[in-house]
């Protein structure tokens, strides 16, 4: 087997059975999903991307396996439109294969919360009671923060982002990335710069730290 030959069978197993499953989660709310809210939804709307990765996949190895011997092992010309293709959507498989884990992707609960339409890269609701709050947590999710009684300014990773519809209320948690020390803030998304403020509720504050630390339960 070729290199080439190699790689197409990797990207096929594991693109092709992320379409699947996108596919499968698709079919089976459908019916009980409207159709405009099934259109907000990430993974449907990149989906396609994805299917048209996987049948230049398919033409690939056709054409390979109808050309020579010999040209099998000078087979770049194959995989150089898949490369170009892959980079240039790089981003939609990955919040594909982030989608693939998320809460929402076989719910058909009507839904209040922001779900897909306030999902960031690299993002993916990892548990929703429906009905009043949800977890969402990050890959890459850094934050340049300047201390205001000191002035200094940090970096931190953030931990998860909270949704709790009953308060209209969300929150972000957050940890220094040198110290370790965790913070927990109300948290303002906004268009063009987020904003934060104090939990001065203790009941708040303890409610939101006990929901985060039952994900680990």
């Amino acid at each position: 087997m070729s290199k080439a030959e190699q790689l197409l069978k990797y990207e096929k197993d594991k693109y092709g059975k992320l379409y699947v499953d996108l596919s499968y989660a698709i079919d089976n709310i459908s019916d009980f999903v409207e159709k405009s809210t099934l259109s907000r939804r990430q993974y449907y709307a990149k989906l396609p991307y994805l299917k048209k990765y996987i049948e230049l996949i398919q033409s690939a190895e056709q054409e390979i396996k109808n050309s020579s011997f010999f040209d099998r092992f000078n087979d770049s010309k194959y995989i150089d439109l898949l490369e170009k293709y892959k980079n240039d959507n790089i981003e939609y498989f990955r919040q594909l294969e982030k989608c693939s884990l998320c809460s929402c992707l076989n719910c058909s609960a009507e839904c209040r919360f922001d779900s897909c339409l306030a999902c960031r890269e690299n993002s993916n609701i990892v548990s929703c009671d429906h009905n009043k709050i949800n977890v969402t947590k990050h890959d890459n999710f850094l934050l340049n923060l300047t201390n205001n009684n000191s002035g200094s300014s940090d970096s931190y990773y953030v931990l998860a982002t909270l949704q709790d519809i009953l308060k209209d209320t969300k929150y972000i948690m957050f940890e220094n990335i040198n110290s370790k020390e965790k913070f927990i803030l109300h948290y303002y998304p906004g268009i063009s710069e987020d904003t934060y403020g104090e939990i001065t509720d203790p009941e708040e504050f303890d409610y939101i730290v006990s929901t985060y630390q039952s994900l680990d339960e």
